[in-house]
């Protein structure tokens, strides 16, 4: 994590303690180890990434074969918690960070739309993530365009 504060970045302290808890389903492998080697946004035609599902969900997976996109909701582990105003690279002005989809958010959930390569035994192989190598992934749902 990158406790580094940029000109005009605004961070709040956090709560004591937590509202809510969670589950984390399997771990997210891509070719990236560190956060700056990870694309801004999943590209569809990018590499191929695979979702481990921990063997007490693999049954979950069923019926997920045949879809051509599903919905990723992941944790971005490794990003700061506490920044209320933002110094985007690239950016002369600071920013909100609920106006931003940096990872750096008080719950660094994230969300990638991602296109179903196949389904193997214990995983799904996908093309579209943005996240470092060993993220805990939170949910999987079908993604339905409109």
């Amino acid at each position: 994590m990158d406790d580094t504060i940029r000109p005009g970045e605004i961070a709040g302290p956090l709560p004591e303690a937590f509202d809510a808890g969670l589950y984390f389903i399997g771990r997210i492998r891509t070719p990236w180890t560190n956060r700056s080697d990870c694309p801004r946004r999943g590209d569809q035609a990018g590499p191929i990434c695979r979702i481990e599902i921990n063997e007490r969900w693999r049954p979950a997976i069923a019926g997920l074969a045949g879809r051509d996109f599903l919905q990723i909701l992941y944790f971005m582990d490794r990003a700061r918690r506490d920044l209320l105003v933002q110094a985007p690279k690239g950016r002369a002005e600071t920013i909100g960070t609920f106006a931003l989809r940096s990872p750096v958010r008080p719950n660094p959930i994230a969300s990638s739309i991602v296109k179903l390569e196949s389904v193997e035994a214990g995983g799904l192989l996908v093309r579209g993530l943005d996240c470092t190598d060993g993220t805990p992934l939170i949910d999987i749902k079908p993604h339905y365009a409109p």
